[in-house]
């Protein structure tokens, strides 16, 4: 399974392959978000967010 990210630095969607994947929560003033973090070939972290239901669904470590 490859979730797609959005490259900022190279402008360009990437598709990130499970085997690099990790499930985040990130803790806001107003909640607990959901995300997913992937890493790039040369060695750079992307960030997804994702809603709950999806980050549950996922059996993908948790970093």
């Amino acid at each position: 399974m490859t979730v797609e990210f959005y490259d900022v630095k190279t402008r360009r969607k990437v598709q990130v392959d499970d085997k690099k994947l990790l499930k985040v929560t990130f803790t806001t003033k107003t909640g607990t978000r959901y995300g997913l973090r992937g890493k790039t070939a040369d060695g750079r972290l992307l960030t997804k967010f994702v809603s709950k239901a999806d980050w549950d669904k996922l059996k993908i470590p948790v970093g």
